[in-house]
């Protein structure tokens, strides 16, 4: 198969695994608000929402995932000299992590249809922008490759994670009005 053609599925999965992502803990904010409901409101919401991840997980998500790997490594078996490039080391560095990441969401997943939770909806945004950094710095590691002053990269990536918390702190304040 053509480089190109394995670099567009490429990205294509990429996009699903990171929409999968930014849903799946969404759902995970709303499904512990509905633990805050009444009953029987409290087990409806709680039952679909334990429903919508776990289909969103196993039939988009984690499938996505593992769709992005296979043709990055696809990419890398086509273009082995991306290995010798130090944004590639660092991309991959990044990679590792969303890894991590996407498994700790799955950890949660299950500790919700356990009836086991222990973060809170605010916790869970936080948690929920974390993917975002890793989108914002795989996508600039991405495309200004070796032209990336890594100082400023740095601070932007700091800084982006800065906008985002403050960002979630208006909007809790914004929602108790």
């Amino acid at each position: 198969m053509d480089y190109q053609v394995v670099k567009a599925l490429h990205i294509i999965f990429v996009v699903s695994w990171f929409a999968g992502l930014f849903y799946i803990v969404r759902l995970f904010i709303y499904h512990v608000e509905a633990l805050k409901e009444e009953e029987p409101k409290q087990s409806i919401l709680a039952d679909q929402y334990r429903i919508m991840q776990r289909r969103l997980w196993w039939i988009i998500t984690t499938p996505a995932m593992l769709l992005t790997l296979v043709f990055g490594i696809w990419m890398l078996v086509l273009n082995p000299s991306l290995l010798k490039l130090g944004w590639m080391h660092l991309k991959l560095g990044f990679i590792v992590l969303l890894l991590i990441y996407h498994a700790s969401c799955q950890v949660i997943m299950f500790r919700l249809a356990n009836g086991k939770h222990t973060l809170t909806s605010t916790k869970l945004r936080v948690w929920n922008e974390v993917a975002t950094l890793f989108l914002v710095a795989i996508v600039f590691i991405v495309v200004l490759k070796s032209s990336l002053n890594w100082v400023y990269g740095t601070l932007g990536f700091f800084g982006v994670g800065l906008l985002l918390m403050a960002g979630i702190q208006v909007y809790k304040k914004w929602r108790k009005f």
